[in-house]
């Protein structure tokens, strides 16, 4: 069963960090370009950060420099490092994996709250 999990999200302070992770069910998982991608209310599914098999990054212009992408092959995880929080990161965050042969698959989300 192909499956995305993430966890990590909570409250947080303006100016904290968190590190959310995601554990995947995936067969040939290190084909997989790997993603980070959040929502919050009233707005559309955004991309925040993305990794590709080869472990080339990708940010949004919104986290550059204050968020960090990592994969290990090995243990089937993702991780998004996210320091320096502002109450606009606030959103429900999504693991996203991504292969041109074998589909798209979502998790089902954890939240973040940024907030004093």
């Amino acid at each position: 069963q192909v499956q995305l999990v993430e966890s990590g999200g909570g409250l947080v302070q303006p100016g904290g960090s968190l590190r959310l992770s995601c554990a995947a069910s995936i067969i040939f998982f290190d084909t997989y370009t790997m993603g980070w991608y959040r929502q919050s209310p009233g707005k559309q599914r955004e991309l925040v950060a993305t990794i590709t098999h080869k472990r080339f990054t990708n940010y949004a212009d919104s986290v550059q420099g204050r968020c960090t992408i990592s994969r290990d092959n090995v243990q089937n995880t993702v991780n998004l490092q996210m320091n320096s929080l502002k109450p606009e990161d606030a959103a429900v965050y999504y693991c996203n994996a991504d292969s041109t042969r074998r589909g798209v698959v979502w998790g089902q989300g954890t939240q973040v709250t940024v907030s004093s």
